[in-house]
C-alpha cells in the first residue's frame, strides 16, 4: 500500500508469507520480528523468554529514583529474562552495577546479548540460579524483580499469544500467583544493606495478600505504585535500619 511501485523478490514473498502464517497462528509479533522496545531501548526477544511489557517500566522508573540517591549503587534483579529491567537501569545510571539471576540459560544468554548491545555488559554479572541461591552474601542497595505472578487457574482465560507461546515458568506463580513473590520477600533481607529497598511487580488483585507478607520487624514504608489504569502494579518496601 505504501510502496505500490516496489515489487517483492521471490525470497521476500516467501519471507512475507512465512510471517503471515506465524502471526495467523497467534504467535506474538515480537517473537516473529525478534525485537521489542522497552524504556526507549530496543531489546532482542525470542521464544522461550518473556516479552517485556510497558507496565514494567514503572518498576524501572522507581528503581532509578531509588538508586540515584546512592553513590555507585549496586542492585540485584531476580528473574532477569531479556535483561530489559537491569539493562535499562544501568543505561540510565552510569556508575551502577548489577547482578542478574535467572533459572533459564537461554534467558541469560539473551540478557547478555542485550547488555552488550547497549554497552552495559561490563557492569552486569549474570548467574544461573533459582532466586538467591547463586548469590554470595553480598548486600545490595536494591533488589528488583518482575516474577511469575499469574495464578495457574488463569491459564485458560489468557490471550492465546500469552498462554500458548510465552514460557509458563515466567508466567505462573502457583495457585494464587504469589508463591515466588512471597519467597522473594522472605529471603531479600539477607541480601540488602541497611535501609535497602525492594521492588516487585505484582498482578491484579494481589496487593492485599502481598502487603501481609511483609514482617514489620524487618520492613517499613511498604507502599504500592499504580499502573496507568490505577491498579497497584509494583510493591516497594525498605529494610528497617
Amino acid at each position: 500500500m505504501a510502496h505500490p511501485e516496489y515489487e517483492l523478490s521471490a525470497d521476500e514473498w516467501i519471507g512475507f508469507e512465512s510471517v503471515i502464517v506465524r502471526r495467523s497462528g497467534r504467535e506474538p509479533f515480537q517473537y516473529i520480528t525478534g525485537r521489542q522496545e522497552f524504556y526507549g531501548l530496543e531489546f532482542e526477544v525470542k521464544p522461550g523468554v518473556l516479552i517485556p511489557r510497558p507496565e514494567t517500566e514503572i518498576l524501572v522508573e522507581a528503581a532509578i529514583t531509588i538508586l540515584c540517591e546512592n553513590d555507585k549503587p549496586e542492585f540485584c534483579e531476580i528473574g532477569v529474562g531479556t535483561g530489559c529491567i537491569a539493562v535499562s537501569i544501568l543505561h540510565e545510571i552510569l556508575d551502577a552495577k548489577a547482578v542478574g539471576v535467572d533459572i533459564s540459560k537461554p534467558a541469560l544468554e539473551l540478557a547478555e546479548r542485550n547488555a552488550s548491545k547497549h554497552g552495559v555488559r561490563d557492569r552486569l554479572t549474570l548467574r544461573e540460579a533459582n532466586l538467591f541461591a547463586g548469590i554470595d552474601k553480598k548486600l545490595f542497595d536494591l533488589i528488583v524483580s518482575n516474577p511469575p505472578y499469574i495464578p495457574e487457574s488463569d491459564l485458560e482465560s489468557l490471550q492465546i499469544e500469552v498462554g500458548r507461546f510465552e514460557p509458563h515458568s515466567a508466567l505462573f506463580g502457583g495457585t494464587d500467583g504469589v508463591d515466588i513473590i512471597e519467597r522473594i520477600i522472605a529471603q531479600a533481607p539477607a541480601f540488602l544493606k541497611s535501609s535497602g529497598s525492594l521492588l516487585i511487580e505484582i498482578g491484579f488483585g494481589q496487593a492485599a495478600s502481598v502487603v501481609e507478607m511483609f514482617d514489620t520487624s524487618f520492613w517499613e514504608d511498604v507502599d504500592f505504585l499504580p499502573d496507568l489504569q490505577g491498579i497497584p502494579r509494583v510493591v516497594k518496601a525498605r529494610l528497617a535500619a
